[in-house]
């Protein structure tokens, strides 16, 4: 497997998973109450603003250094970040969390390429299940990433009720493997190989750095 796309400080890592959304709370939705009046209109209107789709780093392992024959990858990763399907409501009647979902997964196109999408009950993946044979000799990092999406919203009725709040999703479950001696294949800031990079690999290696590169040797099935 090579590098699908992008050691970080703690300050780094906790920057990265803040940013994973500007209108997030450390990638997930604040907790705020839920409306007590009843149910609202089911023929509302949504608007969607601030809306926040990109890649989130959710677990790396230590670097792990591999001889000519290569071999497989044994060091654990560590959970960072657990993503998760949930709405929040701040204001007005309540509205149908999986509803509310379905509109977000319309106006950003992940609905239909993604069932799960809307499921609020959906498990977060556990990146301690990865596992990869290498081939060749290197330095390696195992990671995991999801593309999280965190949006706010109104939903407003015909007679002029509004309900507001936050919906927050994922998609592809993804993993990647790189070498700390190349440097990240054009890695940009916030890809998930360059932040992996950050946190596992020595601050001198050419992974930590953005910019066009060769790729990492590929992980055999």
């Amino acid at each position: 497997m090579g590098i699908e796309e992008g050691r970080l400080a703690a300050g780094v890592v906790a920057a990265l998973l803040t940013g994973a959304g500007a209108c997030t709370s450390g990638g997930e939705p604040a907790a705020r109450p839920k409306a007590t009046a009843g149910p609202a209109c089911e023929d509302g209107t949504y608007a969607w603003f601030n809306v926040d789709r990109r890649d989130v780093l959710t677990g790396v392992a230590e670097k792990q250094r591999l001889g000519k024959e290569g071999g497989v990858l044994t060091r654990e990763m560590t959970p960072l970040h657990v993503p998760r399907v949930a709405v929040a409501f701040e204001r007005g009647p309540g509205i149908d969390a999986k509803a509310v979902l379905r509109s977000l997964g319309t106006r950003t196109g992940d609905a239909d390429d993604d069932p799960g999408f809307t499921d609020v009950h959906r498990p977060a993946p556990d990146p301690r299940a990865v596992t990869t044979d290498m081939e060749g000799a290197g330095t390696f990092v195992n990671y995991s990433w999801v593309k999280q999406v965190v949006a706010d919203f109104t939903y407003t009725c015909g007679d002029g009720g509004r309900t507001t709040g936050r919906a927050t999703s994922w998609v592809v479950n993804g993993s990647g493997v790189l070498d700390c001696s190349l440097p990240a294949e054009d890695a940009k800031e916030g890809d998930p190989a360059l932040a992996a990079a950050r946190f596992s690999c020595d601050p001198h290696d050419p992974a930590v750095k953005p910019g066009k590169g060769r790729p990492a040797r590929p992980a055999s099935s």
